[in-house]
């Protein structure tokens, strides 16, 4: 048996690989997974890849693993990390950073207006894998980015540096990293910010996403994975959001909500109603994600824990403090007994909701001559006609519908959340990521399958 298309998620603990064939039907088919721990610890991430082939021939009773083509999504040593710089924080920064996360990046540094001393040392000490640099609207202010530009190029890092700034710049940035003999290094993009309050954050996720499948050389043994995909990889987050922003065009505004062990992610692709637009304070993405790097159900437990209160946890698994404590200290990757599962869906709903508050604007009253008036602020989810549910989480625990119901019942009036109308859908094959990949260059398959996990027609 040939496979048409394997697809590998190498995770910073986990790689999957996840098999479709009949990928040029009408009815694509997703075949299985293997699974094994990522090998970054051991100096090649391929070992953990062969691995989890492994696994996929073993769950498939094949003698041998026969494909036609790779693609990929990684995480692996810390994802993609990047750095952002830009003029004024509210404006061109904010911009910058809704492309890079949209893009799939982690961000470690945000700086606003020249570059200072502290703040190159932090750029060194990050060792980001790309730097984005933005700064003025279009024939608006160019020195702050040129002067930026100009101590990043001569910095010995050797990573990718995306321009995303004031247009009049372009010549004088080229020029700069030329004369640093890293033009070879440079990306030159459509400004993210324009004009005042407008928004250009798709090209620069893009050229994010092509600057991360030129160096992806991060991890140990990632070049060697680069040889061996023969299609796109691109970040783990961003094929989330890819697949996201494919089922947005086919059935409408969604969110989606990833709960993983060490952090939650939330994509949301609405462009809001027209109601809270005409109050809206300032422009915000169609497609938005955000990162919330304290929220996890493994990793990061102990954080979720505190936000709950040790004795309210006991109370709302109805048991003594003694035994929630007992639970928090036995904690294990996946939970097995019916009292471990009950421990994670709870900590799992206060994900849920913390993050997508966090991920939500709200409305803000302002008092003024004429009274109070009422505006809103941040993305706006009422017009979301659906929530999906990604992860290991939200697609294997027992609750895991009733857990993002509680989303539009968690709004006291105060925030911009999906109503009660919204419904609920779970990636039930846990393969959204794949198939954010493959819809790079499958667009219709990955639809396709996309609609089968989701048991939609």
């Amino acid at each position: 048996m040939k496979i048409n298309v394997l697809v590998a998620e190498i995770g910073s603990t986990t790689t999957v690989v996840n098999a479709f064939n009949d990928i040029d039907t009408d009815c694509p088919k997703f075949l299985g997974q293997g699974q094994a721990p990522t090998t970054v610890v051991q100096g090649d991430v391929n070992i953990g890849l062969n691995n989890a082939i492994e696994d996929l021939r073993h769950n498939l009773g094949l003698e041998e693993i026969i494909y036609d083509e790779m693609l990929a999504t990684s995480s692996a040593a810390g994802g993609l990390k990047m750095t952002v710089h830009g003029l004024v924080y509210d404006m061109t920064v904010k911009a910058a950073r809704e492309a890079a996360l949209g893009a799939g990046a982690n961000i470690h540094l945000v700086t606003a207006g020249k570059l200072r001393r502290s703040d190159i040392k932090k750029i060194k000490n990050t060792n980001p894998n790309i730097i984005l640099v933005a700064g003025g609207v279009d024939y608006g202010e160019r020195d702050t980015a040129l002067d930026n530009a100009e101590i990043i190029a001569g910095l010995d890092i050797d990573v990718p540096i995306i321009y995303a700034g004031n247009i009049e710049n372009h010549e004088d940035v080229k020029e700069i990293f030329e004369e640093n003999g890293k033009s070879h290094l440079l990306y030159i993009v459509d400004n993210v910010y324009p004009k005042i309050d407008v928004l250009n954050v798709e090209p620069t996720r893009k050229v994010i996403q092509d600057a991360f499948e030129d160096h992806i050389i991060h991890a140990p043994g990632m070049a060697r994975v680069r040889e061996l995909v023969n299609g796109p990889i691109i970040p783990t987050p961003g094929a989330v959001m890819e697949a996201s922003k494919l089922l947005k065009d086919h059935m409408g505004d969604l969110v989606t909500l990833d709960v993983g062990g060490a952090t939650t992610d939330v994509h949301s692709v609405t462009e809001g109603s027209e109601e809270i637009g005409r109050i809206l304070i300032s422009p915000e993405p169609v497609a938005k994600r955000t990162v919330e790097g304290d929220l996890g159900v493994y990793v990061n437990m102990r954080n979720v824990v505190e936000m709950i209160d040790v004795e309210k946890l006991a109370k709302d698994l109805n048991m003594a403090l003694e035994e929630a404590q007992e639970l928090i200290e036995k904690h294990r990757p996946i939970p097995v007994t019916d009292e471990e599962k009950k421990f994670v869906e709870r900590l799992t709903l206060e994900a849920v909701k913390v993050s997508i508050h966090r991920h939500a604007g709200g409305f803000r009253d302002l008092y003024g001559s004429s009274g109070k008036k009422t505006l809103a602020e941040g993305k706006d989810l009422t017009n979301v006609k659906w929530i999906i549910g990604t992860g290991g989480a939200l697609t294997r625990l027992p609750n895991r519908v009733n857990i993002l119901e509680q989303i539009a019942l968690s709004n006291k009036g105060d925030k911009l959340l999906p109503t009660r109308e919204a419904k609920i859908l779970i990636d039930n094959d846990y393969i959204m990521a794949s198939l954010g990949v493959l819809s790079k260059k499958y667009r219709e398959a990955a639809l396709a399958l996309l609609k089968q996990s989701l048991k939609i027609d």
